[in-house]
């Protein structure tokens, strides 16, 4: 049975179930989740708690196996909590949660919540998690995209006693505090919990942008890929500050490199194969481009000529010799700065109105 994060509150009205799999990328989300269930259970007479870290391919499930079947002298119900930073169970693992998952059904004495990160889908597949699905609860946290940020910070800050200004100066409020906190969903967590303690009294509960500029602190952390989707979205502001992030983090240039220019080789191929007669999804599919860039995909290559994916791919090439060491005339020396005007050239490109008439652009 799946479950959505922000169903909790109605699902727990109904009654605690004896199995939960908790599984996705904001651990943040998933603790508090955690916590929810564990409050629940402790009203209702859960007061015993073990907890296994499965850790290393040799971990003895014979003991998790064994405190899910007993209880303590001084307990009536008991909590067990199964950890799986890796995800991966292994054999055993696999054989003792599917025993597991099975003797959850009809068992009110203990609670079981199995906490993993994301799977992949050959993982999520598995004998094992299929089990935990059918016999329990599962829950996936998804991350909180740039683009709902600003509402989620509203959402905490409401929780509080706290809100932005109506109108434009919340939502620029809000923006602000949304490009400084990016990617790191615990750190936002704990600024908006520090905006409660500066600001208990301020009147009406109301923050200006002063109040967020000064208490609010640059903890946004960037993701390459995250950066791959903001090119492709013809966001170049959102960019510039998505590369600075990645430079002063130590990532690899010759990573962000390779991003950017993997994103207009799959712009060729796709291309390539549309003119050759295939429909946009087949070639898409073919060229492994799915989800959030699929749709971007979709929305930017009518606009992009031939002419133009031929000066981005050689623009590629040069700034692959800048990261490797190499100079190239009329380009920068540096590398982040090369990759900062590839980058443009593809956001300009990605930023440019649609076409209406029907008719791809030959730029």
């Amino acid at each position: 049975m799946n479950l959505a994060p922000a169903q909790l509150a109605e699902h727990l009205k109904r009654g605690l179930k004896s199995l939960y799999t908790l599984h996705g990328d904001e651990p943040l989300l998933l603790q508090e989740f955690a916590d929810a269930l564990r409050l629940q259970a402790r009203q209702l007479g859960y007061t015993e708690r073990t907890v296994h870290t499965v850790a290393g391919a040799h971990f003895d499930w014979s003991e998790v196996l064994a405190s899910g079947g007993s209880l303590s002298l001084f307990a009536d119900k008991q909590i067990v909590e199964i950890r799986i930073p890796s995800g991966k169970p292994g054999k055993d693992g696999s054989v003792a949660l599917q025993q597991i998952a099975e003797r959850a059904q009809g068992d009110d004495s203990t609670l079981t919540i199995v906490m993993l990160p994301r799977l992949d889908s050959m993982t999520a597949k598995g004998a094992w998690f299929g089990a935990l699905d059918s016999f329990g609860v599962t829950v996936k946290f998804d991350p909180i995209d740039r683009r709902n940020l600003p509402q989620w910070i509203a959402q905490r800050l409401q929780m509080q006693g706290q809100r932005v200004a109506a109108g434009e100066e919340g939502q620029r409020t809000l923006q602000f505090f949304a490009d400084r906190v990016e990617g790191n969903l615990l750190a936002a967590h704990q600024e908006i919990q520090k905006l409660g303690l500066l600001y208990p009294a301020i009147e009406g509960g109301v923050l200006g942008f002063d109040e967020v500029e000064n208490a609010v602190l640059n903890v946004a952390r960037y993701d390459v890929f995250k950066l791959s989707e903001a090119v492709l979205g013809g966001q170049a502001v959102r960019v510039a500050r998505m590369l600075d992030g990645l430079q002063s983090e130590g990532e690899s240039e010759v990573l962000v490199h390779w991003a950017l220019s993997e994103d207009i080789r799959s712009l060729k191929r796709v291309k390539d194969a549309i003119a050759a007669g295939r429909p946009m999804p087949m070639a898409l599919r073919e060229n492994r481009v799915w989800g959030v860039k699929e749709k971007l995909f979709e929305r930017v290559l009518p606009n992009i000529g031939d002419a133009t994916l031929a000066n981005l791919l050689t623009a590629a090439h040069k700034v692959d010799g800048i990261v490797k060491g190499l100079k190239q005339p009329d380009w920068p020396a540096s590398g982040w700065q090369a990759l900062h005007r590839l980058a443009g050239m593809v956001c300009e490109q990605c930023a440019a109105p649609a076409r209406t008439d029907g008719r791809s652009a030959n730029r």
